[in-house]
């Protein structure tokens, strides 16, 4: 298998951005407008990207595996985990479906979530055609239980910290959640945030994980560092 060759700076920044790493798995502190997995635009994801550097950084002349066990939406930054064996990424694809992984999220919202903490449940549906989720108070055909637990950090007069303890892992969740509440995500046009942000990407940040390592069965929680937190 040949790798294309990443240039010094594409190497270091990637480098950089790693927040954990043994034999097992990789985390990376992921930028806005990266996809985590191969879609539809053909651009590479990080997965194949992340094959190049091992095997550049490691002097592999092999067949690298980096499996993903879950996705990170394209306008969404932080913490996005890979399994560096297959035996890795079987474990974690179990713990991510049965909950075992506990993630945290942080958001800006363009409205204060009222009460400032509570737990929210809505049945989603997905509408793949417009790739987008919508959230109904009752079960309906089509659609899935979705819950989660929030907590207003800091208040701006413009701006609310939100964070977000994602309790299942629905299709636009969090983004649709809020919104359904009068708190749309700030960036986040196609869940009612009146504009988009200069990145494109939007303010939902995968802030935090705990899991316990799927291998050696240690304690992990990791965090992903944020440059958006001054709430301007």
């Amino acid at each position: 298998m040949i790798y294309r060759e990443l240039s010094e700076a594409e190497f270091n920044d990637l480098q950089s951005r790693i927040l954990y790493e043994d034999n097992h798995l990789l985390v990376l502190n992921k930028r806005v407008g990266e996809i985590v997995q191969g879609d539809k635009t053909g651009d590479e994801p990080l997965s194949e990207t992340l094959k190049a550097f091992i095997a550049q950084r490691d002097g592999k002349p092999g067949h690298v595996f980096m499996g993903v066990p879950h996705r990170l939406d394209r306008p969404v930054s932080g913490l996005a985990v890979f399994a560096k064996t297959s035996k890795c990424l079987e474990r974690l694809n179990a713990m991510f479906r049965d909950g075992e992984v506990h993630k945290y999220y942080w958001a800006l919202t363009c409205a204060r979530p009222e009460p400032a903490e509570g737990e929210l449940q809505h049945w989603l549906y997905r509408n793949e055609k417009q790739n987008k989720s919508y959230a109904y108070d009752h079960e309906k055909n089509g659609t899935k239980l979705a819950r989660l637990r929030y907590q207003v950090l800091r208040d701006t007069d413009r701006y609310h910290l939100v964070e977000v303890e994602l309790l299942t892992g629905r299709h636009h969740q969090i983004r649709c959640q809020l919104s359904t509440i009068g708190c749309p995500i700030k960036g986040d046009l196609k869940y009612g945030a009146p504009r988009s942000n200069p990145d494109g990407g939007i303010s939902l940040h995968a802030r935090r994980i705990t899991f316990l390592h799927p291998v050696r069965r240690e304690p992990l929680t990791l965090e992903a560092p944020v440059d958006w937190v001054q709430l301007k």
